[in-house]
């Protein structure tokens, strides 16, 4: 049972709403973590091609200039399969490394005009396994993302063990982190927008309730990296350097921070991991096992769409 593997979380920054240059920086991070002897590498939240944090920023009452933004956002939005779902295969493959990956993808099987904030899953043979759409967006970002259903609620056998993913906060959905325990899931993968000190509690508390190794990646995103042409970058603050400074961190099963969390740089994250650790986590808490009380509730996923 000992499997012993090195993991990697990107906390890297996109080329703002560039498709085309955000895929070419994600396949070099990804031949570098293979260089590096990684089998898994986790990028952030809505990497391709970039968190759309003006929904904090500019009123709906902005129409003309917040569809202008979703505009660019749909145009630099990724088709399941499409070119740069392909390079990415590419990639993966060449280095040997299962990628787990945030974008904004289209919803072609109807309009391909409303997005959903997805998780992309390749094996590392180049092999899409399949992707994960947010059950529901934030706040302000259900002015963006459409809100993903049960079907895409999964996890996937790879080389580096059972691999699920959970995008920002719907990790603090109690039965949507149950589901994950129930599919066996030894790593999770939990992009986000969210760097507060709180976070990194939540992820340690759920590496712990879940008896799994949780990779936490967020973007390290400056105002300088947003292009003059984006008129909202002028409603941050003067003086403001980061719009977020990552604090990405990779997380034992007994809640131990293993790296990071990194913050205000840009870097790959590595940490040396031993899957055996998941059945010793187990032996006094298992959720979903020994501690699991199915005569008393019951639990279910509808996983069609």
């Amino acid at each position: 049972m000992t499997k012993k593997i090195k993991v990697a979380a990107a906390q890297l920054s996109p080329v703002f709403l560039n498709k085309e240059e955000t895929i070419e920086k994600a396949c070099k991070a990804i031949l570098e973590a293979g260089k590096n002897g990684a089998e898994l590498i986790v990028f952030p939240e809505a990497f391709i091609s970039g968190y759309p944090d003006w929904v904090w920023l500019i009123p709906n009452s902005k129409g003309a200039d917040l569809s202008e933004l979703y505009l660019k956002l749909v145009e630099n939005a990724v088709s399941v399969p499409d070119d740069a779902t392909k390079r990415l295969c590419e990639a993966a493959k060449m280095a040997g490394v299962n990628v787990v990956i945030g974008m904004h993808e289209r919803n072609t099987e109807t309009s391909s005009a409303s997005l959903f904030n997805s998780l992309l899953f390749i094996d590392d043979k180049g092999l899409i396994l399949g992707k994960h759409r947010k059950l529901i967006p934030t706040g302000g970002e259900r002015l963006i993302w459409s809100q993903g259903d049960g079907s895409t609620l999964s996890s996937y056998d790879t080389s580096a063990g059972k691999i699920a993913g959970l995008i920002c906060w719907e990790n603090f959905m109690p039965l949507a982190r149950n589901a994950i325990y129930e599919f066996g899931t030894q790593i999770l993968a939990s992009p986000t927008w969210d760097k507060s000190p709180n976070w990194i509690q939540s992820m340690q508390h759920i590496a712990r309730e879940g008896g799994v190794f949780v990779i936490s990646t967020c973007m390290a995103l400056k105002i300088d990296d947003i292009p003059e042409e984006y008129e909202f970058k002028k409603l941050y603050p003067e003086g403001r350097e980061w719009i977020n400074v990552g604090n990405s961190a990779i997380i034992a099963p007994n809640g131990q921070i293993l790296a990071g969390p990194l913050e205000a740089e840009e870097g790959i994250l590595y940490a040396d991991i031993d899957l055996t650790q998941i059945v010793k986590a187990k032996r006094m808490f298992d959720v979903v096992g020994h501690y699991a009380r199915p005569d008393v509730f019951e639990f279910n996923v509808k996983n069609k769409r």
